[in-house]
């Protein structure tokens, strides 16, 4: 019976939209294009300042690179002030990153055995502090959730002002991944009996690098 009806379903979902699609997509374009713009909060000039400020009030913390250079060296010097391991696992789309010799760094998808990771992001937004982050072979979601500590690599001219210029810029990129993640500060919750914990259902340490000129291709170029 399940069978039967999904296929008379089918062919009426067929049959409706026979001739129509293209009608429907140009009319969801201009509704797009015309769409209204939303009263947003106002912003300070220092779009780095802003977004510093609300990361730090998250839980988060963050620091201003002038080039992708210096990424290796951040990243040490990071995990020895928290006492870290200089070991990680970073997303395949860093592998153009020059990493030396001072930390041991492997490549790909985590199964929750890598205390550290290092991500690129789509974009960062000042107004609330968060990273955006995409999915997708060269950026496995796993790496966002799984380890204990997340390192996350932005472009400074990935840095928005709000909320609403990252749907604009995901819709210039085009394709739309499968998995779009907001994270602002480590993962924490305060649901059992009002007690704070962190690490509730992703990283404890969530540690942001904002490169002035990232110069490498893949999600962490700019796309827009």
């Amino acid at each position: 019976m399940g069978a039967t009806r999904e296929r008379i379903l089918g062919r009426i979902r067929d049959a409706v939209a026979d001739g129509r699609e293209s009608d429907w997509r140009a009319e969801l374009d201009q509704r797009v294009e015309q769409a209204p713009q939303l009263i947003r909060p106002k912003l300070p000039d220092d779009l780095f300042a802003c977004f510093s400020e609300k990361l730090v009030l998250g839980g988060g913390t963050c620091e201003r690179l002038d080039a992708v250079s210096q990424v290796p060296e951040a990243i040490a010097r990071f995990l020895k002030t928290n006492e870290l391991a200089p070991k990680l696992r970073a997303a395949p789309a860093l592998q153009g990153v020059v990493w030396g010799d001072v930390l041991h760094v492997n490549f790909g998808n985590t199964r929750g055995d890598d205390l550290v990771s290092v991500t690129p992001a789509f974009c960062a937004v000042a107004e609330t502090g968060s990273v955006v982050l995409l999915s997708s072979e060269e950026s496995p979601t796993s790496l966002n959730f799984l380890p204990d500590v997340h390192i996350v690599i932005v472009d400074m001219k990935q840095l928005v002002p709000h909320y609403e210029d990252v749907w604009e810029k995901l819709r210039v990129f085009g394709e739309v991944p499968r998995a779009i993640n907001f994270i602002t500060g480590p993962s924490k919750t305060a649901d059992v009996e009002q007690t704070l914990q962190i690490g509730a259902h992703g990283p404890r340490n969530l540690h942001v690098l904002l490169v002035s000129d990232l110069g490498i291709d893949g999600p962490c170029a700019d796309s827009a």
